[in-house]
């Protein structure tokens, strides 16, 4: 499908079911299509957990959630069925998103995964990634011509500040989650970054979902005047109270997408993961900080349970001194 082809439509489906990154990282995707088509009518189909990341987007038309209830998707799909979309946009490209579009019965246009690809550069290292770009770069090659713009992401909020950081100033926030341990900087470098930063006068926020709720209030009870600032996957309010926020320091992860969106300096660290699999920060000020000496990375392009090497020294070897050196220089 070309930018021209879909100029004369009217309605189209985009389908990104998860995860919380990923819809994210459709949101320059959705922008820049609406904002050079803006009589376009474009609908989005993403898993009910994950609504939030655009229930308050105001480029969308309309906004569907996949449930957990199969039994419910099957009205669901019969609903959008009755749509008649003229064209659907594919950016799950799974087995799920496939029976989806089966059942409309559209031309679709499905986002190339680069499976092989990372394949490639996991086992063998051989890298034919590089000038692949972010990942919402990958996706606005569905629509043969289309442009993107150069925003960040989108993520809008209707929340306020967490009355404990209002009106403060030199805030500094942690995540320190991640779905999987490879991902994660170690949680006794968070705490000794945290002291560090807090006797240059800093004050630090923790953030981070459900799952994260015991982590962060264990770091943030070992660093002088932290605050948690962990809840039960509020994502609007976490938006609404790294607004705040000078820096962000966080892992490859969810949250670290949620920071892009924002005006805080974005620093972002990497361990078993590359930013070739198209997950960097995208469009905001930010640092990446690597390893890019050891010869066992990447070694999962989603991370692992643990290090395949038992050593961990994509994280390990990252010290929270260096950490706070970048700060320093990079808030200066």
């Amino acid at each position: 499908m070309t930018l021209e082809e879909l100029s004369k439509l009217n309605r189209i489906l985009i389908i990104r079911l998860s995860s919380l990154g990923d819809i994210l990282l459709t949101t320059p995707f959705i922008r820049s299509l609406k904002s050079i088509l803006p009589k376009l009518s474009i609908d989005v189909l993403v898993r009910e957990e994950y609504s939030e990341t655009l229930k308050l987007n105001n480029y969308l038309d309309n906004l569907y959630y996949y449930h957990k209830d199969e039994r419910l998707n099957k009205n669901l799909v019969e609903s959008l069925k009755l749509n008649n979309y003229d064209f659907v946009i594919d950016l799950q490209n799974n087995l799920r998103s496939r029976k989806i579009t089966k059942v409309l019965n559209k031309n679709v246009s499905r986002f190339y995964k680069h499976s092989f690809d990372k394949f490639l550069l996991v086992n063998f290292k051989i890298n034919r990634l590089k000038s692949a770009g972010n990942i919402p770069i990958r996706y606005a090659k569905t629509i043969d011509g289309l442009t993107l713009d150069n925003k960040s992401i989108d993520l809008f909020t209707d929340k306020f500040p967490d009355k404990r950081i209002a009106g403060k100033n030199n805030l500094i926030g942690f995540c320190p989650g991640a779905r999987h341990y490879t991902k994660r900087w170690l949680k006794e470098y968070f705490i000794e970054l945290g002291n560090k930063l807090a006797k240059e006068g800093f004050s630090i926020l923790l953030f981070g979902g459900k799952s994260d709720r015991e982590l962060c209030k264990e770091i943030s009870g070992k660093i002088n005047g932290a605050i948690d600032l962990s809840n039960d996957n509020d994502l609007l309010q976490t938006a609404a109270d790294m607004k705040l926020c000078k820096v962000i320091v966080c892992n490859d992860s969810g949250l670290m997408h949620v920071a892009s969106s924002t005006d805080a300096k974005v620093v972002s660290i990497f361990g078993s993961t590359v930013k070739e699999f198209g997950f960097a920060p995208y469009k905001c000020d930010n640092l990446i900080l690597e390893n890019n000496l050891l010869t066992c990375r990447p070694c999962s392009h989603i991370g692992r349970t643990s290090c395949p090497k038992k050593h961990f020294e994509c994280m390990k070897s990252i010290k929270p001194e260096s950490v706070f050196d970048k700060i320093q220089k990079y808030n200066s």
